[in-house]
């Protein structure tokens, strides 16, 4: 079986796998057919993903196929189209029991902590596949990374009408602008790349961006909002110099969202962190229940997934041009593997 597999940060191979096992009777074997290439990837290429090894199997934005069910799969059949939700939990620890399977206890995530589907064919929990009989495969590809931003979005309490600001334009920020678009929110976009600020403003419709690099953040923020701060922050950047200084962001009684993550310590001043009362709070990942609304808000026509996808290769060309994606100048949003 063709498989593209990470052996060490920087060298992608293409090589062949041994086939899948027998399914269990709640399992689905599924066909690859669209791969997306996220943040996590890129991280994993270039050897800053926390809680990783080498060799790996990456690959968790997939479309597939529904190749064979077992005795006890009722969800999906044979030659379903999927979205695949890969987050792979327990079912019995706290969270699971409290309706929150993605923070499991012992969470393993498709191509993170355990093999992903850069590959042709796999079997997964049949539970973790949502079908849809409108949606192409590289629309089934990309739910689950609005699905990230949609979880966050909705773990916010996001109203119509409020102020919110999204630090960092990359594929899951932009997720987050798109479900806080469809909450009515005044969306801010806050980058340093320019041409991730004009995609944001020409293709998602966002009303209001900062360039970080070149304005004054907090100063731009009290213009936009005339002088009372965004009411709620996001930072999907994963970098830690903006995680801290978003402190500096939310309006006095906002909250501030963490989406991106990095491997250290967050510090920040605890009297301006209590003055404002702020909530803090971070987002893991998504939920069942977000796949099921997002495949809808697709079907409805309510989502436009198509500027996304900026860059697509073949399974064979993939291994090639994926280390051009990893770099900035290449003005990459999304890149698809079609296998």
């Amino acid at each position: 079986m063709k498989t593209i597999r990470l052996e060490a940060p920087g060298h992608l191979a293409l090589v062949s796998t041994a086939a899948p096992d027998v399914l269990q009777a709640d399992e689905a074997l599924v066909r690859v057919h669209r791969i997306g290439v996220c943040g996590t990837d890129i991280h994993a290429f270039n050897g800053r993903q926390p809680f990783f090894s080498y060799p790996r199997i990456l690959g968790h934005e997939l479309g597939v196929e529904v190749v064979e069910t077992g005795s006890e799969v009722t969800n999906v059949k044979p030659g379903d189209r999927c979205s695949v939700e890969p987050y792979l939990n327990c079912q019995q620890c706290i969270a699971c029991r409290r309706g929150k399977p993605n923070g499991c206890t012992a969470l393993r995530v498709l191509g993170v902590h355990g093999v992903g589907g850069m590959r042709e064919q796999f079997v997964l929990p049949a539970r973790k596949l949502h079908p849809s009989s409108k949606l192409s495969l590289e629309q089934l590809a990309l739910v689950e990374t609005l699905g990230i931003g949609a979880h966050a979005v909705e773990r916010a309490g996001v109203e119509s009408g409020e102020f919110a600001l999204v630090a960092g334009a990359g594929p899951i920020g932009l997720a987050a602008m798109q479900f806080l678009i469809e909450a009515g929110a005044q969306v801010i976009a806050l980058d340093i790349n320019a041409e991730r600020l004009s995609f944001c403003r020409e293709q998602l419709g966002v009303p209001h961006i900062i360039n970080g690099a070149r304005e004054d953040a907090p100063e731009t923020l009290k213009q936009i909002t005339k002088g009372d701060l965004p009411t709620v922050v996001f930072d999907a950047t994963g970098n830690a110099q903006s995680m801290m200084v978003s402190f500096e962001y939310p309006a006095h009684g906002g909250r501030l969202v963490f989406i991106g993550l990095f491997q250290g310590d967050v510090t920040f001043n605890d009297p301006n962190f209590h003055r404002r009362e702020l909530t803090l709070m971070s987002s893991r990942n998504a939920q069942p229940q977000d796949f099921t609304r997002i495949i809808r808000l697709l079907e409805a026509g309510r989502i436009n997934t198509t500027p996304w996808i900026t860059h697509r290769a073949s399974f064979a060309d993939a291994v090639r041009q994926f280390p051009d994606w990893v770099k900035p100048e290449t003005g990459v949003i999304k890149a698809m593997i079609e296998v």
